[in-house]
């Protein structure tokens, strides 16, 4: 008789629950924040410098907790054959991310047909990269094609990032280990980009204007050479997608840093989450020069900054 009354008392609960669109797992019941929290992805790093894939993970996390936004993470350090990733496979709106992937297709194709930049092109290159120029990114989308874009993609290994159609770059699909794999290519000699025009994307990577220079180079040491490319879109969706894309040589460095966040309220949120990241990276890999002091990172406020369009 008691198993009977447990079980209606059971099923109007599961009822109540369908009436309100969802249904509880009675093994969950009262511990939704915590089993939330406890299905999250963690942050994984590797290492080959003792302790410290265990140091990069709990201070990342740590960065990251209380924080709303959904981020993926990517880095690598070659230095100390250090790894660290968070949702790595998962696709987010690029926004001016893209901006790098366009310029290494240019240089790529251009490479393929054995031939040089145009003056034009150099113009529109530096513009795209150096002020994240949106109409210089259209012109160099529509001379490329979507599919040199892929041809690029494909060699290049980046297997996840689907294009942005019918002239929409900037909602091109992207994540953190094919925005790493990129970085790789620029940062160190490969089949698919010549040293050339390694040289020349990382060139322009560090004439960033200071108020796009936020993000992953927060808290970089100094002395330490920054190449960096931000995104920031916002749209009905997920709020503001910001995103940057770090790497950082000279000096005996040789690391990148790739941060994709969506979920943000406000852009300036978005900054906060990367930079609280990028602090952390910068300081557990370079403990000694952090300790001499760091690079400063000045951004515009958010109220003057234009919203990237996905591509006009």
């Amino acid at each position: 008789m008691e198993r009977g009354r447990t079980a209606r008392r059971a099923g109007r609960a599961a009822a109540a629950a369908v009436v309100v669109g969802t249904v509880v797992p009675t093994a969950v019941v009262g511990t939704g924040a915590g089993s939330a929290a406890a299905a999250a992805p963690a942050v994984v790093c590797t290492s080959g410098k003792a302790g410290l894939a265990a140091k990069l993970s709990a201070d990342i996390t740590g960065a990251l907790r209380g924080r709303t936004a959904t981020v993926a993470l990517s880095l690598r350090d070659r230095r100390t054959k250090t790894v660290c990733t968070l949702r790595a496979d998962q696709r987010f709106d690029s926004a001016s991310t893209v901006k790098v992937t366009v310029l290494a297709t240019l240089l790529w194709d251009n490479k393929k047909h054995n031939r040089y930049l145009t003056a034009r092109e150099v113009k529109l290159a530096t513009a795209m990269i150096t002020k994240s120029d949106n109409a210089a990114t259209t012109q160099l989308w529509r001379q490329l094609g979507v599919a040199k874009v892929k041809g690029f993609l494909k060699a290049a290994g980046m297997t996840r990032t689907v294009p942005g159609s019918n002239g929409y770059w900037g909602l091109t699909q992207i994540t953190a280990k094919d925005e790493q794999r990129l970085l790789d290519l620029v940062t160190a000699k490969n089949s698919v980009l010549s040293d050339n025009s390694r040289a020349y994307i990382l060139k322009l990577m560090n004439k960033v204007v200071t108020a796009q220079r936020w993000g992953t180079p927060a808290g970089a040491p100094r002395g330490v050479t920054v190449h960096v490319k931000n995104g920031w879109l916002p749209r009905a969706t997920h709020g503001w997608r910001v995103h940057s894309l770090g790497a950082f040589t000279g000096s005996g460095h040789d690391y990148s840093l790739t941060v994709l966040t969506h979920d943000n309220r406000t852009m300036n949120a978005g900054v906060a989450t990367i930079e609280a990241v990028a602090r952390v990276v910068h300081r557990d890999l370079n403990p000694a020069a952090t300790a001499a002091g760091t690079q400063s990172t000045t951004r515009t406020p958010q109220e003057a900054i234009p919203a990237v369009p996905p591509g006009t």
